[in-house]
């Protein structure tokens, strides 16, 4: 009888942890106000320098956040739905910069197989907040 509680305890524990656990995450638009917070955003930008957009972040779902430091880039792509942190963004283009209408593929960093597309929109630069002390 003692085996019989302690597995029915142990299967409630195992079965109540995704459940709390999920509660937990983030959603994209979360993690994306975390991002910006203490920053203002600016006039939309249709074009990035290429330089400017190698440092990036895809936040699932919801945007590619490009830049770090003072002035951040938000893009909130077409079919953001398709976008997984865990995937690479593969652009094909002769240009030095990134610009709204560009197509970027998808790839799984794990297999290696294109997931999808996305169809950039409009870099909205966000900007830190000078603090008055």
């Amino acid at each position: 009888m003692k085996r019989i509680a302690i597995a029915l305890a142990t299967t409630a524990a195992l079965l109540a942890a995704p459940a709390v656990a999920g509660k937990q995450r983030m959603t994209g638009e979360e993690k994306l106000a975390k991002v910006l917070e203490g920053r203002v955003a600016g006039e939309p930008e249709r074009c990035l320098p290429y330089a400017a957009s190698s440092d990036m972040k895809i936040i699932d779902k919801t945007a590619i956040v490009y830049g770090r430091g003072k002035t951040v880039w938000v893009n909130r792509p077409t079919n953001a739905d398709s976008l997984d942190d865990d995937d690479i963004l593969v652009r094909r283009s002769h240009t030095a910069q990134v610009c709204n209408l560009d197509i970027v593929q998808l790839m799984d960093r794990g297999s290696h197989f294109y997931t999808g597309t996305v169809g950039l929109g409009e870099f909205v630069p966000y900007r830190k907040v000078a603090m008055n002390n």
